[in-house]
């Protein structure tokens, strides 16, 4: 059975596949909300967690970035989002509107979780759409990988880099998280350099256990596909999709 078959039962998924096929990358940058926290932002000035990628899918090293990110930076509320059109990756494994099911199932078990697509990829973009449905004032800190927060900063991103670069830390902040073989020390390293160093106070660090830095959906879909154990990497509501 294909994955995407697995999804053809639920009434939820044919719903998720016509709102992602509405949006429009070539048009203003949007957010349709799929699943909203039951205590969602609706004061200026609260904090929000944006937790943007491919959850492709969601694993337990996802979960406790979650987590870790609530408890460790007070976020009022967490954010969980896909982007129809992601800048870098080519996606196989669970189809979009699968991996917003999955999402909205982890989101109804969490009070102060919601969860969205994005029109467009880029960083800059979505800041832009999320002014545009949450209260003004309201931080958005972004939860990010080593591996993200090095392409935030490549140039083939951008058509006038310092200034987008500013305009983009104006109006938020990233939390980076140590992942596989890189440590806190080579993320320090990294927003020592000259270039970088004048948006270091608006990273902060996230420090995960070796164990579950190391876990990825790269490395979730590869043992599925060679029929592999994988219950000790993802939540267990997921299993049924996979």
């Amino acid at each position: 059975m294909k994955t995407s078959d697995k999804f053809e039962s639920y009434p939820e998924y044919q719903k998720l596949n016509q709102l992602i096929s509405q949006l429009d990358s070539n048009t203003q940058p949007k957010i349709v909300i799929t699943s909203q926290s039951s205590q969602p932002i609706c004061q200026p000035g609260k904090r929000l967690g944006i937790f943007s990628g491919s959850f492709n899918p969601i694993t337990v090293a996802h979960i406790k970035m979650i987590e870790e990110a609530q408890r460790k930076f007070q976020l009022d509320e967490m954010l969980l989002l896909l982007a129809k059109v992601n800048v870098d990756k080519d996606v196989f494994g669970l189809p979009l509107a699968g991996r917003l099911l999955t999402l909205n199932r982890y989101a109804e078990e969490r009070k102060d979780v919601s969860v969205g697509i994005s029109s467009h990829g880029r960083y800059i973009d979505k800041v832009q759409a999320l002014n545009e449905i949450y209260p003004d004032m309201t931080e958005f800190h972004f939860i990010v990988g080593y591996d993200t927060l090095t392409r935030i900063f490549d140039p083939k991103y951008y058509t006038d880099i310092q200034s987008e670069l500013q305009h983009l830390f104006s109006q938020c902040c990233f939390i980076a998280a140590n992942r596989e073989n890189v440590d806190i020390e080579t993320i320090e390293q990294f927003l020592a350099q000259p270039t970088i160093r004048p948006y270091s106070r608006s990273i902060k660090l996230l420090i995960l256990p070796d164990f579950l830095a190391d876990v990825s959906s790269t490395q979730v879909r590869r043992l599925i596909s060679k029929g592999q154990d994988i219950s000790h990497l993802v939540p267990t509501f997921i299993t049924e999709f996979l």
